[in-house]
């Protein structure tokens, strides 16, 4: 199951690697009014990807994936989180999430800690995209695996469950629709810490491959995690 929650922040590379895997995927648009399944264990896994909410609007679909995480850790269901929903996850397990002191918008290296670099195919850094404005705390018993600059707490892990602040699933027509959605935000947030659309969009083909080697190896991990029941979704992702 994938809830997205922005039409220009899908999927993307992520879905690309489901299909790889021959995996069908539901995917549910909380934001557009689809009810939020209950029960967890209906599914493989669960994926959360981002928004331009906050987990502390009080939206009822917002509560409602709440539930639906808690069902899924009870249930030991993968959860994979990114950005909006890293946050949703780790607030699901107990953790605080407020605001970062600085927005995190564009491109950055990101750290790699030792003991997570083999989810990562080895490596010891990550070019990641960033946007966001919250961040998490890292849950109890749970393990750091990405730090930035920017933000310290920009990933975490805890058994089969994967919190990420940051978005490896995105594709070059998916970060121009982005941008293009968000270009006022991205003129009136300008700073050292917030990147112009031009400066976003550049050298995108070099961005997505030096991305793509570190997040197709920690997508394949989590896919394999998957349980994989007779009917894993109902509705296929266009």
């Amino acid at each position: 199951m994938i809830l997205q929650h922005e039409p220009a922040q899908g999927p993307g590379y992520l879905l690309q690697c489901l299909r790889e895997q021959d995996i069908p995927v539901h995917l549910i648009r909380p934001d557009l009014g689809e009810a939020v399944p209950r029960n967890a264990s209906a599914f493989g896994g669960v994926v959360l990807l981002g928004s331009d909410h906050g987990v502390h609007d009080g939206l009822p679909w917002i509560r409602a994936e709440q539930s639906l995480l808690i069902d899924a850790l009870r249930s030991s269901r993968p959860v994979l989180g990114h950005c909006f929903g890293a946050q949703q996850l780790a607030r699901a397990m107990g953790a605080d999430v407020t605001r970062n002191p600085r927005p995190d918008i564009g491109w950055r290296e990101l750290w790699i800690t030792p003991t997570a670099r083999s989810l990562f195919g080895g490596q010891d850094r990550l070019l990641s995209f960033n946007w966001h404005y919250d961040s998490f705390q890292i849950p109890a018993g749970a393990t750091r695996t990405l730090f930035g600059s920017n933000c310290l707490n920009k990933g975490f892990s805890l058994g089969p469950h994967v919190g990420l602040q940051s978005h490896l699933e995105v594709t070059e027509q998916g970060l121009r629709d982005w941008c293009a959605h968000g270009r006022d935000e991205l003129r009136h947030g300008r700073g050292l810490t917030v990147q112009s659309e031009a400066e976003i969009l550049a050298a995108l083909p070099e961005r997505l491959t030096r991305l793509r080697q570190a997040a197709g190896s920690l997508y394949r991990h989590w896919i394999g995690q998957l349980d994989r029941p007779p009917v894993f979704g109902r509705r296929h992702a266009a």
